[in-house]
């Protein structure tokens, strides 16, 4: 293998923003090594989205079994109701039940552990901090006291090889992410956003996370490939 070629571990969910960071990655001229997990989600749309990503793309793929489910505390990760609403201006500033706690502290702290394996200084992630579901551990503040931490921390960090949390998307509208994503080829109906999808793996369209989708295609000026309700 060409040792010049940067390497880099990129989180993938499955979802718009993750697949829109895997192609600015790979345009980057990284080779890939994704980073997906089975934390105890109520559905596994969205990992078999990740893996239609991944697939011929990277150089490998892992999907990490972890059981946040076992802690509660969101409405992913226990039978709480999702949330649903009608229009996105009915969305709310507070935090809503759809948070995981620690749940990007945690992905966070195994992007780094299989990085420091694979000698790899890069980790990129597709939190934003615009249009977004309001989550504590999206915002810039989070991901810049991570990477210090992550630089302290570490072998590799205390050896003066400091890693960078790359997160291209943190200051982009919903519809600069599509735009940008588009432009990149990237296919959005492999992708998934919802939060409660049925069973086949249509999505519901009125949960937080189809309202700001659907927003940002609709700003964006392109069609959403993803099928609804």
């Amino acid at each position: 293998m060409d040792q010049s070629v940067s390497k880099a571990v990129v989180l993938l969910s499955g979802g718009l923003d993750s697949a829109t960071v895997l192609a600015m990655a790979l345009e980057k001229g990284y080779e890939i090594f994704a980073l997906s997990f089975a934390y105890g989600q109520r559905h596994t749309v969205e990992l078999d989205c990740a893996r239609a990503l991944a697939a011929g793309r990277v150089k490998e793929h892992r999907i990490i079994p972890i059981d946040l489910a076992a802690f509660g505390g969101s409405s992913l990760t226990t039978d709480q109701a999702v949330p649903k609403h009608d229009h996105v201006d009915e969305l709310s500033d507070e935090i809503p039940s759809t948070y995981v706690p620690a749940r990007n502290t945690i992905f966070l702290s195994y992007a780094l552990a299989w990085a420091e394996v694979l000698d790899v200084t890069d980790i990129f992630i597709g939190v934003n901090a615009l249009d977004y579901s309001g989550y504590p551990d999206c915002r810039p503040e989070f991901i810049d006291a991570y990477e210090r931490m992550a630089n302290i921390a570490t072998a590799a960090g205390v050896g003066g090889r400091a890693l960078t949390i790359h997160t291209p998307l943190i200051d982009l509208t919903k519809a600069e992410i599509i735009t940008r994503g588009v432009a990149l080829k990237v296919d959005y109906a492999m992708t998934t956003s919802c939060y409660d999808p049925q069973e086949g793996g249509a999505a519901c369209g009125r949960c937080d996370s189809c309202l700001l989708r659907l927003k940002g295609f609709a700003e964006a000026g392109v069609p959403d490939p993803r099928h609804y309700i």
